[in-house]
């Protein structure tokens, strides 16, 4: 493979084994070269002002208003087509938005070539040349801002040893594994010192263990750098381990921007529920002021106003709010557990056949095994409700 000579700003990038796409190369792109260390950068502010983006028919940008707090690590989650993507493309400077803003700093960099957008990415496949070793794939970008070998290569080697690899810059990608190779993308991404970090699921080509243990890294590494991240997944347990806050999105538009505990706790619809974590959906009758819901014999206010709907609805409650106690003429019975550690998980058949899950201490569930008729309640606390399914 041979690489045409390019300008100091040119954006470097890798193709994929199936072609040279954007969507599938570890891609760093960078302004002009300042004197900034390795070991810390300054995070910019990045902000998408009512953005917009059709692909014919389909609509994969509807609105998007966000705002990336300097430093901050963001999460983009959600489904498949949701516009995740779409919205990290945009920053990245590979999709043009049909109406809306990007900015960086304050500068609307939504006209601004890829390669002068100062921002380091990493995609799903890591792609490096195969031709080169570890250390001249980090130091490629650098290469191409006719950084001299001595000065590249020593930026190299601090790269590799920041990612875990200190040793493995004479080998060639086929001699490293999966996570080796991830890193050492990551660390290309960095090479020139971005301003923003743009990954985009880095970590689903990757087996369970590796990925833990790789993202625990980006987040020392994203931490350490002051970099501030923007990290599209579909994977609710990566968001909600390594970002400071999370963006759900949903058909294009964003239904939630929050810390990951604000998001569990207190989802702020009833896609949001369902998506992140666990949710069980529990039949119940609604007050005609849409303020308070009845169901299996309680009446509990409900968390937020639901003037539109009426008469029967679904009442979401977590696992770990799910209360059940042995005995009782509601009908309810046990009809499973699953063993999870300190807690176990009962699976429990309603009158009307609707099945709950419900988490209880190993030790209370021991108590009520299969077959065991229970009574089922929620706690005296506000309940999301949403249309009966």
């Amino acid at each position: 493979m041979t690489t045409d000579p390019a300008p100091a700003t040119s954006v470097a990038a890798v193709p994929s084994p199936a072609g040279p796409t954007d969507s599938s190369a570890a891609v760093t792109t960078a302004a002009p070269a300042t004197d900034k260390s390795t070991a810390s950068s300054t995070g910019a502010t990045v902000q998408f002002v009512g953005l917009r983006r059709t692909f014919g028919a389909t609509t994969a940008l509807d609105g998007l208003d966000l705002t990336v707090n300097p430093g901050e690590l963001l999460a983009l989650l959600g489904p498949s087509g949701c516009g995740k993507t779409t919205a990290l493309r945009m920053l990245a400077g590979f999709e043009t938005p049909d109406s809306g803003q990007v900015l960086v700093d304050g500068e609307d960099v939504t006209r601004i070539p890829a390669h002068r957008r100062d921002a380091g990415m990493v995609f799903q496949s890591y792609s490096l040349f195969p031709h080169l070793n570890a250390r001249d794939n980090v130091a490629f970008g650098l290469k191409m801002r006719k950084t001299g070998k001595a000065e590249r290569h020593r930026r190299a080697d601090e790269l590799l040893e920041l990612v875990g690899l200190p040793t493995h810059g004479d080998r060639y990608p086929h001699q490293l594994s999966g996570g080796q190779q991830q890193r050492i993308a990551l660390a290309r991404a960095l090479a020139l010192q971005p301003r923003v970090l743009l990954l985009d699921e880095p970590l689903s080509a990757l087996d369970a263990k590796v990925r833990l243990n790789l993202r625990e890294e980006i987040r020392r590494l994203q931490q350490e750098l002051g970099i501030t991240t923007l990290f599209v997944t579909h994977d609710q347990e990566e968001a909600l381990s390594m970002a400071d806050r999370v963006a759900v999105m949903h058909a294009g538009r964003m239904e939630q921007c929050d810390t990951p505990a604000e998001l569990y706790a207190r989802p702020a619809t009833a896609f949001v529920a369902e998506f992140v974590g666990t949710m069980n959906r529990m039949p119940g009758a609604l007050a005609a002021d849409g303020q308070t819901v009845e169901l299996l014999g309680q009446r509990l206010p409900v968390d937020s106003a639901a003037a539109e709907l009426r008469g029967e609805v679904d009442v979401l409650a977590r696992p770990e709010n799910v209360l059940v106690t042995a005995g009782g003429g509601q009908g309810a019975v046990v009809t499973g557990t699953t063993f999870l550690g300190a807690s176990t998980r009962l699976t429990v058949q309603l009158p009307d056949g609707t099945t709950v899950k419900a988490d209880l201490s190993t030790h209370d569930a021991a108590a009520l095994p299969a077959g065991t008729g229970v009574t089922v309640s929620l706690p005296e606390r506000p309940v999301l409700v949403d249309a009966k399914r």
